[in-house]
């Protein structure tokens, strides 16, 4: 009997995995990811008609915390990048720049990929799920905004998070 080597059960690991299935079956708008840490959660939900700016929205909740901010995301006019947006306890009303900039936890594009690292635009409403997504500088973010800290988040995420479950 032959001896598997690490590679090896690295490969039959990864073939093992259900997501190329689940992003085929799963729509953007119910999409759920997390970090390799499972110290992070991103689900998606459908966006309310008034919201004509947004293209998706999501929760981003910090697991093991009572932490969940909203996100939001706003396409280009090209409709090519799509621009998010993550909050945490933003007062609402009459808002100063400063109070938005000490509410936001995170802004930057949000990039969709494939399981073969194929890069492209978020997938809007109705669309089949990203595999992964890319929100770059994610970690560095979390370490300086408002939901970082003792009672909080204390472990800063990867910048990328990958498709693990289809809510409903």
């Amino acid at each position: 009997m032959a001896r598997l080597g690490p590679v090896h059960w690295a490969m039959m690991a990864f073939a093992a995995i259900p997501a190329p299935a689940l992003a085929d079956e799963c729509v953007q708008e119910k999409a759920v990811y997390g970090d390799m840490d499972d110290a992070y959660e991103l689900r998606f939900e459908p966006v309310d008609s008034e919201a004509a700016a947004t293209s998706n929205k999501f929760k981003f909740s910090v697991r093991n915390t009572p932490i969940v901010a909203d996100g939001v995301v706003m396409r280009s006019d090209d409709q090519l990048r799509a621009n998010g947006l993550i909050m945490f306890n933003c007062p609402e009303g009459d808002v100063t720049g400063a109070d938005l900039r000490a509410c936001t936890v995170w802004q930057g594009m949000i990039y969709a990929s494939d399981l073969k690292g194929n890069i492209g635009v978020l997938p809007a409403e109705g669309a089949g799920a990203a595999a992964r997504l890319f929100l770059p500088a994610l970690g560095p973010s979390i370490r300086e905004s408002s939901i970082w800290g003792k009672g909080k988040a204390t472990v800063a995420p990867w910048d990328v998070l990958t498709l693990k479950g289809c809510g409903e």
